[in-house]
């Protein structure tokens, strides 16, 4: 295990992408340029200014993550991980230094995981994955009208199975249910980190002697909002109250 993340150790530290496009091509090249010459204040101070007008880029959250872990800022190194994967689920790197980040969490909760269904329906409604199923649905719902239409017009002959459409409009019917979970996956991000230590977890009451004390860079889930406060699902499934200062949002 201590070799697994000496080389992922290697691998993070000498892996910052410097490629960008349109009109923040100096800032992204001053940012890199920061980041090799070790000024790393300096070097997020310009990749937050392009994150702020791209915010739908995640290699710039990915060189976010990297600068803000040289940083030692174990939260917005996390932060940022996890809005480069929101963006981009497959970004390899950044699930990679995502884990490592999270290996020097003190006191780190571990997530249990969810029923397999649970798993399938999360990974089948992936917010980068409603165009795909939008125009699967699309296909689908034109071959479907073909089918009527060959069907009606085709007099004689081996004539198209007549359970066809109705089996095509199933499934389109199907796959715009998918589409329509991936798009409010996209509006709705109930992800967040905690940003400071031993951040108390309250009861229901908001009173008494914290349920627990969450380590910063923890991802929780976020239920519901409460004035200051946010119920609040913990990687292992456990529920509380904390204070919107606490937590930033993915």
């Amino acid at each position: 295990m201590r070799t697994f993340f000496l080389i992922l150790t290697v691998i993070f530290l000498g892996a910052l992408h410097s490629s960008a496009s349109g009109d923040h091509n100096e800032q992204w090249k001053k940012g890199n340029v920061l980041y090799e010459q070790k000024q790393y204040d300096s070097a997020a101070h310009y990749f937050e200014k392009i994150a702020s007008l791209k915010p739908e880029n995640a290699e710039i959250y990915y060189n976010l993550g990297n600068t803000y872990y040289r940083l030692n800022n174990i939260g917005m190194a996390v932060l940022n991980y996890e809005r480069a994967l929101r963006i981009n689920p497959e970004y390899k790197e950044a699930k990679d230094n995502l884990l490592l980040t999270q290996s020097r969490i003190s006191n780190h909760i571990a997530y249990t995981g969810d029923i397999f269904f649970i798993n399938w329906w999360q990974a089948a409604t992936r917010p980068d994955k409603a165009t795909a199923w939008a125009v699967a649905a699309l296909i689908c719902f034109v071959l479907m009208m073909l089918s009527l239409g060959v069907r009606y017009f085709q007099k004689t002959g081996n004539r198209l199975p007549v359970q066809l459409p109705g089996i095509l409009g199933f499934v389109c019917i199907c796959l715009l249910v998918f589409a329509f979970a991936a798009a409010e996956h996209t509006m709705q991000h109930a992800g967040a980190v905690v940003m400071q230590q031993d951040a108390p977890l309250m009861n229901n009451e908001l009173k008494g002697k914290p349920l627990a004390l969450i380590p910063e860079g923890t991802t929780i889930k976020v239920n519901e909002e409460k004035a200051e406060w946010v119920n609040v699902s913990l990687p292992d499934g456990r529920t509380g109250w904390m204070q919107q200062g606490v937590i930033s949002k993915i």
